[in-house]
């Protein structure tokens, strides 16, 4: 069964070499789908390709029906499709009233539309009105990421894409990161994301993708694959069976 963001028999990768070897996953319509695999997998990889920062050699991405795959990123933006980058991506002078605000900046010439969509993002993250005019370089981690998905808001995207949402944040930074996920998720907004901190990042999905060297090797609910035995060998280095990928 198909989903809102389909990706099919992707094959990409950079220069000579392919990362990606065929990968196939789905998601659903206001599900938050959580991708995990060791280091040189190919995770972060998909996000690029579904953003249009690398367009596919071989394959489909579709949105709802509509082809975004090798469409640019302002083409895939244009589609609903919005990536958190993974750091570094506010303006550290600006305040962060200011950079928020930068998320709707195709918007720019309809005023009223951008000051709505500003109260919206207020209201669904009410602690950025005491930020509004501090500079972004003065926050911490946990609170740059958040600026960086409220900012993400300001387009109200179909699907939101998330590469590591967790690195180098604090316990309470990451329940705040965590939080804001579920909460989008409750608004009904699509979510895709990349963890590589695996608990965490299955806990809070409705949707688990195991990827092993380019590939999709398992995919399902959460539970199942964090009691799926074959996980800790893929941790540790080693495949999944093949009694596991039947």
């Amino acid at each position: 069964m198909g989903g809102l963001l389909e990706v099919r028999g992707v094959v990409a990768g950079y220069g000579g070499g392919d990362v990606l070897q065929g990968v196939d996953l789905d998601a659903k319509p206001a599900s938050v789908t959580c991708i995990v695999g060791p280091n040189g997998a190919g995770k972060s990889t998909v996000l690029r390709a579904v953003s249009g920062l690398l367009p596919p050699r071989r394959g489909t991405i579709v949105l709802d029906g509509r082809p975004i795959g090798g469409l640019d990123p302002a083409g895939v933006l244009a589609h609903g499709v919005v990536q958190v980058p993974q750091h570094g991506g506010l303006f550290p002078s600006l305040s962060v009233r200011e950079n928020v605000l930068m998320g709707a900046f195709v918007l720019r010439r309809d005023r009223a539309l951008v000051r709505r969509r500003y109260q919206h993002v207020l209201e669904t993250l009410p602690v950025l009105a005491s930020w509004a005019e501090r500079r972004a370089g003065n926050l911490s981690g946990g609170q740059r990421r958040l600026v960086e998905f409220a900012r993400s808001l300001m387009l109200e995207p179909a699907v939101v894409l998330l590469d590591e949402p967790s690195l180098g944040l604090d316990p309470q930074s990451l329940r705040q990161v965590y939080d804001l996920v579920r909460l989008l998720h409750d608004q009904g907004v699509t979510i895709l994301l990349v963890e590589q901190n695996v608990r965490v990042g299955l806990g809070s999905a409705t949707w688990a993708v195991v990827m092993e060297s380019g590939r999709v090797r398992l995919a399902g609910p959460p539970k199942e694959i964090l009691d799926n035995p074959e996980i800790a060998d893929l941790y540790l280095g080693g495949t999944i069976s093949r009694a596991a990928r039947a």
